[in-house]
């Protein structure tokens, strides 16, 4: 299963528009495409590979909070003549990124009303985006965090096979609570206990989800479309 990207609130016209105005730029893997703090005003289209947007707590810990893949734009412009980042971008594996530059937007969203109205519709999707990953993370414990992870996985990396879901990509367990702000010993416990109840089966790393209503219920899932409930 593979959710959709969020450029697909972009009609091929406006696609196009930001098309002719991307500069190519390759990254290898663990290079940052920018870092948080730092001025930016650029939007990054990922033409191939995968990044990750993560945010670091005054104590130091990474929380990785986004993955994204081929067919999404991330970054973030705000109001302000001097704009921050608020995460770093980071690649998770080789990448080849459109590079859209403020000033360029700007003149294409003022010479074409119908781009301006797309990308308000990506800025509006971006946004619930954001509240739906709050709110998983937020409200219901490291349990529920961690059965809404495994929901988002299962949407971006899982295939079906026989009523289970297989995700087809491993992460460690660190990996999986970096996404959760929790430690690794947590997220050892709390996959622990979904085996011994038979919600999911974990072995070197390869997760299967064998009752996927189980672990809605542990997070209260709201059913959000694909393109939400994703990484």
């Amino acid at each position: 299963m593979t959710s959709p990207r969020n450029t697909e609130v972009f009609s091929e016209k406006s696609f196009r528009l930001l098309e002719a105005i991307m500069q190519d730029c390759a990254y290898q893997r663990g290079e940052a495409l920018f870092r948080e703090g730092e001025a930016n005003d650029k939007l990054y289209y990922i033409k191939s590979g995968m990044t990750r947007l993560v945010k670091m707590s005054d104590e130091g810990q990474s929380m990785s909070f986004y993955h994204f893949q081929t067919g999404d734009l991330i970054g973030q412009l705000d109001g302000g003549d001097q704009n921050l980042a608020g995460f770093t971008a980071e690649t998770v594996t080789g990448c080849v990124v459109g590079i859209i530059r403020r000033s360029d937007l700007e003149e294409q969203i003022r010479k074409h009303a119908d781009l301006a109205i797309d990308f308000m519709r990506w800025l509006s999707f971006m946004n619930r985006f954001t509240q739906t990953k709050l709110r998983d993370l937020m409200f219901f414990g490291k349990n529920g965090a961690l059965a809404s992870t495994l929901i988002r996985i299962a949407n971006t990396y899982g295939v079906f096979e026989g009523g289970k879901v297989k995700f087809t990509m491993k992460f460690t367990n660190m990996e999986i609570a970096d996404m959760i702000g929790a430690t690794r010993e947590t997220v050892n416990r709390l996959l622990t206990q979904l085996k011994k109840e038979g919600v999911i089966s974990y072995e070197n790393g390869s997760i299967t989800i064998l009752d996927m209503g189980a672990l809605k219920d542990i997070c209260h899932c709201e059913d959000c479309p694909l393109n939400v409930c994703r990484l």
